[in-house]
């Protein structure tokens, strides 16, 4: 009896050990996934939007030497009543108003400060569409209509082979994936803890192998495509998104902050909603998008590329909300009028023909409730027609 007790205590001490072994060496990818398990709760969501780098691992995107973009105030603008309710409603973080290049409206909220440095998730996509167009002025890449497996050969023999470069720009690639944020099983889901455990998005986007439509018959929201285009780019490149993004985007901004990526476990930037910057600093970008591309005189994106990729290209439904290539577009829109969004509420709105942009970031756990976005849409159109 008493060696059998001891070979039971052996066993149980061995165990013992080996959980703290594998515990201590696996301490980051634990603490990771811990964080990005509690990452949406009502409690932390606000503060961990603004510290997402506590959660994932990061690349920097250095503001650079140069002076910082001066955005003026201008005239005073009081919000309505009505839009004081929607911003305690909708949970926004912050609000920033600007027309003709000043600002005339910036307001933190629940805690939140100008030097925050907030979480984008979809938003990123937008970026990641004038970086390509940039590239392919500049002819790293030739066609939007070759096959992605040109540039990213990994994805042969995935959902993703017959699809063309427009294809995943317009979110049309017909791959299978299950976008939804509140079911813990589904592919955007497992993708997050992909990413929070250190593993590859692009063996994640190649393990994809069911489409359910032809690759440009029918429009779905599908983020891993995104990815893809990320995994176009380098591959037409040899070299890493950030440092692209950096070089020819960021660098001819004037940020006021280092903004970072979050990253895969192999350093790969999560370009379908991992940027964090301030909200000044998505302003920046927002001003340069405004302007057609153009900051002071310099050209960064190509005006014609803005032009083309806000256009309701994606083979959407009628009357519902347009998509061009990863632009929003929305319903009765007038010319120059789009929209970046990402989950949870965050938004940059477009109006070119009054010169307005309007950046919201936001913790709404209600996002996905039917009419929020038709809501918050019609709310940042009204602020653009009172200003």
């Amino acid at each position: 009896m008493k060696t059998g007790l001891k070979w039971l205590l052996r066993i149980v001490l061995t165990l013992v050990l080996a959980a703290a072994v594998v515990g201590f060496w696996k301490r980051e990818e634990i603490q990771r996934l811990l964080a990005v398990n509690s990452l949406f709760s009502e409690e932390k969501i606000v503060q961990n939007f603004s510290h997402m780098d506590a959660a994932f691992l990061t690349v920097d995107l250095p503001r650079g030497n140069g002076p910082t973009w001066d955005l003026p105030y201008g005239a005073e603008f009081d919000l309505s009543a009505e839009t004081q309710d929607w911003i305690e409603e909708r949970t926004v973080t912050s609000l920033l108003v600007i027309q003709d290049g000043q600002i005339r409206f910036e307001e933190y909220f629940l805690g939140t400060s100008p030097e925050d440095r907030r979480i984008s998730w979809s938003m990123a996509k937008s970026y990641l569409s004038a970086l390509f167009g940039i590239l392919l002025e500049e002819g790293a890449i030739a066609s939007l209509d070759d096959p992605v497996i040109k540039y990213a050969p990994k994805l042969q023999g995935s959902a993703y082979e017959t699809a063309t470069i427009r294809n995943v720009l317009n979110m049309a690639s017909g791959v299978t994936f299950d976008e939804d944020y509140l079911d813990p099983k589904s592919d955007i889901n497992r993708m997050g803890r992909v990413v929070a455990l250190g593993g590859e998005l692009d063996d994640f986007a190649a393990s994809l192998k069911d489409s359910f439509a032809a690759p440009g018959e029918t429009w779905q929201y599908v983020s891993i495509d995104t990815h893809v285009i990320g995994m176009v780019i380098r591959g037409a490149t040899g070299q890493s998104v950030a440092a692209l993004l950096d070089e020819k985007i960021l660098q001819h901004l004037g940020l006021e902050r280092d903004g970072y990526y979050i990253t895969d476990g192999a350093g790969v930037a999560f370009v379908l909603g991992g940027l964090n910057f301030t909200t000044r600093d998505y302003a920046r970008f927002g001003q340069m998008i405004l302007r057609n591309g153009a900051r002071d005189g310099r050209q960064i994106v190509p005006a014609d590329w803005i032009k083309e990729s806000t256009l309701p290209s994606a083979p959407t439904e009628p009357g519902k909300i347009g998509y061009g290539y990863q632009w929003w577009i929305p319903v009765g829109a007038h010319d120059g009028e789009f929209l970046a969004r990402g989950v949870y509420g965050q938004y940059m709105y477009f109006d070119q023909s009054r010169g307005v942009l309007i950046v919201a970031t936001g913790a709404d756990r209600k996002f996905r409730e039917p009419g929020v976005n038709e809501q918050n849409i019609e709310m940042f159109r009204k602020i653009a027609q009172s200003l």
